[in-house]
């Protein structure tokens, strides 16, 4: 016997089924719809970064025009299109004068050795933060991080001023050596180019560490309290704590930061070189920064720092993209 059929209610279901179809579709690779009121949301989300990103494309993207200086012999009195076109002049003389070479060499020299010590004293700012953290009494644990935090926001010359005080030929160590008997003539702590890669590796630790520990103790204050607690019912002591649960908790922060460490290896920076080079440490203190400067603002060559300074930007984010495939290849994440 056949079975009445209800047209109205096979087009309906039909309707209901394509529907529930192209659901499924954009759930697997569509773009799934979203209500109105959720776009407004992400609207106004991105419109809270667009400051960052026009901050970021006038600061770091727009200079970049100024590398066509490196292809003119420029003359700021004739401009740089009354200047004379030199094409890649500069960057053969960078690979063939020997003279210009052997600079390059010490230099290059110079940035790594003070940026590989650098790296090496970045474990610092993360024991310290450990170390830190247990202490009990607040009001010495915010007085040990104020001290310490304090010296990140000295600028390199008021540094420079201090250690002349205190280390200069009449400074106060020298005076003090004298007085006890201990030295008959002043130590040169200064002007000499004795130890200079490891005295603005102390100097930069000693600026440094109390900042860079703040991070750390962030991510402490993130770690799961039932750890520690399930540490302690288990008979773990104060050291056991430290280093089998706030050490392997800080190490994904650790390892982002000694990855961006090793990208920025080229790029010490040169406030504190410049004020504390003279005539006796300049050949062991002139790092790629410096360097730079020296050559453009003091020498003159604008065109010569220019193809020097883009020549560290392209090594740079090689190293960049070398560190970031290492950390996809060996952890399984990366930066970028």
């Amino acid at each position: 016997m056949a079975v009445p059929v209800n047209v109205s209610t096979v087009v309906a279901t039909e309707r209901e089924q394509v529907r529930s179809r192209r659901s499924r579709g954009a759930g697997r690779g569509g773009r799934e719809a979203r209500p109105p009121s959720h776009r407004r949301q992400s609207f106004g989300l991105f419109l809270t970064i667009v400051p960052f990103l026009v901050l970021i494309f006038v600061f770091s993207y727009l200079p970049l025009y100024g590398w066509i200086y490196s292809l003119f012999d420029y003359r700021p009195a004739r401009g740089l299109f009354g200047s004379e076109f030199v094409g890649l002049q500069w960057f053969r003389m960078l690979v063939g004068s020997p003279t210009q070479v052997e600079q390059i060499v010490q230099v290059m020299l110079n940035t790594l050795a003070m940026s590989f010590l650098g790296i090496a004293a970045s474990v610092l700012p993360l024991a310290f933060a450990v170390f830190l953290n247990e202490i009990r009494a607040k009001w010495f644990k915010n007085l040990v991080q104020t001290i310490t935090t304090l010296p990140n926001f000295i600028s390199w010359v008021l540094v420079y001023m201090i250690a002349f005080s205190m280390f200069s030929s009449t400074g106060m160590v020298n005076g003090l050596l004298e007085n006890w008997g201990v030295i008959s003539e002043p130590l040169k702590f200064l002007d000499s180019d004795e130890h200079v890669w490891l005295k603005m590796t102390l100097w930069g630790i000693w600026k440094t560490v109390g900042w860079g520990a703040i991070l750390y103790l962030a991510a402490i204050a993130g770690i799961d309290q039932s750890l520690y607690e399930s540490a302690k019912m288990d008979g773990a002591g104060r050291f056991h704590t430290m280093w089998h649960i706030t050490v392997p908790q800080l190490m994904p922060t650790f390892f982002v930061l000694l990855l961006l460490a090793i990208a920025n290896i080229l790029n010490n920076g040169m406030e504190q070189y410049y004020v504390f080079q003279n005539a006796f440490n300049r050949e062991t203190i002139e790092v790629l920064d410096l360097y730079v400067y020296n050559i453009g603002m003091t020498g003159g060559n604008l065109s010569l720092a220019t193809a020097v300074s883009m020549l560290k930007s392209v090594i740079s984010v090689a190293l960049l993209l070398a560190v970031n495939a290492l950390s996809k290849r060996v952890r399984g994440t990366s930066l970028v």
